[in-house]
C-alpha cells in the first residue's frame, strides 16, 4: 500500500478542477490508497470519507448528505437512534448541544476495495448542556473508528465504535 498525505493527496488524487472544495475539507493526517484500486474509485471514497469526517467537524447537515447513500445504514445502531441518514443528523446535534465547539481530525484513512476505515479523533469544551449537566467549560477528548462501505460515491453502510466511555467521564456524567 503507498501513502499519500494533505498536498499530495490533492495534486494526485483530485487535481486542481477541485482544489476550492477540497481546501474546506478536513484532510486526513495519513492516508493509505490500496494500489490496486483505480483513481476513479479511490478519489471517490476518499472524497465521501473526507465529507463525512468534515460534517463531525463542523455539523453541517449538508457534508452528511451529500457524504450517505439515501438509504444508508448504521450496523453498529446505538439504541434509541433512527437508522438512515437522520440518526447521524441526530447524532450531531446532541452531542453539539454539550460540545458546541466541537472539532474532529482524521488521524488514519485506509482506503481498499469499496471499505474505507476512518480512525477520528474529536475535541472540543463542553459549556453546553448534556441530559442534566451543565457543562463548566471542561475539555473532551475522544477517539472513534468507522469503517465505511462505498457505492456510488458515498457511504452505505457504516460499522463504528466511539470511546464513549471517555466522553462521558469527561463530561462529569459518569464517574472516573
Amino acid at each position: 500500500m503507498k501513502r499519500l498525505t494533505g498536498i499530495l493527496l490533492t495534486a494526485l488524487a483530485f487535481g486542481p478542477a477541485h482544489a476550492a472544495t477540497d481546501a474546506q475539507l478536513v484532510q486526513p493526517r495519513v492516508l493509505v490508497i490500496d494500489p490496486s484500486l483505480g483513481a476513479a474509485q479511490a478519489q471517490a471514497s476518499v472524497l465521501a470519507a473526507r465529507r463525512y469526517g468534515s460534517f463531525w467537524d463542523n455539523g453541517e447537515e449538508a457534508l452528511a448528505r451529500a457524504a450517505l447513500a439515501p438509504d444508508f445504514i448504521d450496523r453498529t445502531l446505538p439504541p434509541g437512534r433512527a437508522q438512515g441518514v437522520e440518526g447521524p443528523l441526530a447524532a450531531s446535534k446532541f452531542v453539539r448541544a454539550a460540545v458546541p465547539d466541537m472539532r474532529a481530525d482524521i488521524e488514519q484513512m485506509i482506503v481498499t476495495g469499496d471499505r474505507v476505515v476512518v480512525h477520528l479523533h474529536f475535541h472540543g469544551h463542553f459549556t453546553g448542556r448534556f441530559k442534566d449537566v451543565q457543562g463548566k467549560g471542561q475539555a473532551v477528548d475522544f477517539i472513534a473508528t468507522d469503517i465505511y462501505r462505498i457505492g456510488n460515491g458515498r457511504i452505505t453502510d457504516n460499522w463504528h465504535l466511539e470511546d464513549n466511555l471517555a466522553f462521558l467521564q469527561q463530561l462529569g456524567v459518569i464517574g472516573g
